[in-house]
C-alpha cells in the first residue's frame, strides 16, 4: 500500500525562524494510527525562499528554541 497524503492528519505544526533556515515542529497521525512527532528544516536561499533540508544537527541555540516546542507538541502525542 502506497503512502497517501490524504490520509495523513496534521494535529499540530509551529515553526521557529533563524537567519537562514526555519525549523517546523509537527505531529502527525496517519490513518487514524499513532500520533508522531516530526522535526523538518529548510534552508533560506539568498532570494528568500526556503526549501527542504536533511535535519541533520542543531545548533545550541536552535535546540533552546525548538525544545519548548517540542513540550508544546507532546500534548498531542
Amino acid at each position: 500500500m502506497a503512502f497517501d497524503k490524504n490520509l495523513d492528519k496534521e494535529l499540530f505544526s509551529e515553526s521557529i525562524e533563524f537567519e537562514r533556515s526555519r525549523i517546523t515542529i509537527a505531529v502527525f497521525s496517519y490513518n487514524g494510527g499513532t500520533p508522531k512527532l516530526q522535526l523538518g528544516r529548510e534552508n533560506k536561499s539568498a532570494a528568500g525562499e526556503y526549501s527542504f533540508a536533511k535535519l541533520g544537527r542543531m545548533t545550541k541555540e536552535e535546540v533552546i528554541a525548538v525544545l519548548p516546542l517540542m513540550e508544546k507538541a507532546k500534548k498531542n502525542l
